[in-house]
């Protein structure tokens, strides 16, 4: 067993709730409740706003009703498809016992988070239009920040509901299940956790699809009416198509995005777990003392980056006349500095848990970093 400051603190395979390893836990638990507790102080600022000149919440108004009527339309076929689904896995599970009974109601948890997490950030987005507008008319720096803060509501909301699917499940897997039936190995806890990504993708794939056919048959109506036979100028408001196009972005790229990111967040973590329990699969009790830590270490990564994230996110500011160049400059702080942080946390908190031995995981960490730190200077470059 390689060196660490934690190797002093097991007490065996059958360590209980209030040992390290359910520490590990509330750490992880406490990530997604800060995140959550962010992302709705985040929302009732932005709700504090102004929202612009009456015809601007006139016209954000009609926008959001259309996104609700929308969204609660999809939902309903969504829930259709769910239940299908989960009778089949029922089924599967007590029927034909060919897998864990537990999969069925992981993958309605899913399903049921993700829409969580895209409804939500398709609500802020329709109150936050209008009121970033507003703030545009007073300085770059207030619609700055109404937009940043509002597009955070998002991003914490889908890590928080994220990181509190994994933890709920793995504290009813690891803790609760022993208590009236066999203990599951790490294998299968892993396993059984990685099917409500198989929710999260189901509801992400109606939520971009659909809201994609949506919001592109809206735009090209809106063109092909509104400029070509009424020579009206685009993305006036005085075309229902652009009304319905506005609708569209909001459901295909806010809710849609929204559970999207929620459900490639919970596969990361979910597919960095189960790879870490199969690497030191072993006959030791050490082994077994390794997988528990390698299962953690992605979770512990996430909470620690929920923080870290937030505190990048106080750092985007400018001054009130700024220009657009310094926009941009305050929104590289923000993500140069939580990059930098998340590279030595995750250097850490590898040490800590699986010792210098084996370091090189963190790696891995630090090249998704850097990749994803590159694809956004590059993308920002083509695109200025």
């Amino acid at each position: 067993m390689p060196a660490s400051l934690l190797a002093s603190s097991e007490s065996g395979p059958s360590a209980w709730f209030f040992g390290i390893y359910g520490l590990f836990w509330l750490v992880g638990l406490a990530g997604a409740g800060y995140a959550l507790w962010q992302a709705w102080q985040f929302y009732q600022w932005m709700e504090g706003q102004s929202g612009g000149t009456e015809k601007n919440i006139e016209i954000a108004g009609y926008v959001r009703t259309g996104a609700d009527a929308y969204l609660r339309q999809q939902y309903k076929v969504v829930a259709g498809f769910f239940a299908v689904i989960f009778i089949l896995l029922l089924f599967m599970a007590f029927g034909l016992n060919v897998q864990s009974a537990w999969v069925p109601f992981a993958f309605l948890s899913g399903g049921l988070f993700s829409g969580l997490a895209g409804w939500f950030g398709m609500k802020t987005a329709t109150l936050a239009s209008n009121r970033t507008a507003a703030g545009a008319e007073k300085s770059l720096n207030d619609g700055l920040q109404v937009a940043f803060r509002s597009g955070a509501v998002m991003g914490l909301t889908v890590v928080g509901l994220g990181l509190l699917d994994i933890v709920l499940w793995f504290f009813i897997l690891y803790w609760l299940v022993p208590l009236f039936a066999a203990p599951l190995s790490l294998e299968e806890i892993t396993v059984t956790m990685l099917c409500f990504g198989m929710g999260a993708s189901s509801q992400a794939l109606f939520a971009r699809v659909g809201g994609g056919i949506f919001t592109k048959a809206a735009d090209v109506g809106a063109d092909l009416v509104g400029k070509v036979e009424q020579n009206i100028p685009e993305d006036d408001a005085r075309n229902p198509a652009t009304i319905a196009d506005n609708v569209g972005d909001n459901v295909g790229d806010v809710a849609g995005m929204g559970a999207d990111l929620y459900e490639s967040y919970c596969g990361s973590i979910l597919a960095t777990a189960a790879l870490g329990v199969a690497a030191f699969a072993g006959p030791a009790e050490s082994d077994y003392f390794l997988q528990l830590k390698a299962l953690f270490l992605p979770m512990l990564i996430a909470a620690v980056g929920i923080g870290l994230s937030v505190w990048g996110i106080w750092q985007v500011r400018t001054d009130e006349n700024s220009s657009q160049k310094s926009l941009l400059a305050a929104l590289a702080r923000g993500i140069n500095l939580s990059t930098i942080a998340i590279v030595g946390a995750a250097v850490v908190l590898t040490f800590l848990l699986l010792g210098w031995s084996h370091i090189g995981v963190s790696v891995s960490v630090i090249v998704g970093l850097v990749a994803g730190w590159l694809i956004g200077k590059w993308t920002e470059y083509s695109t200025s």
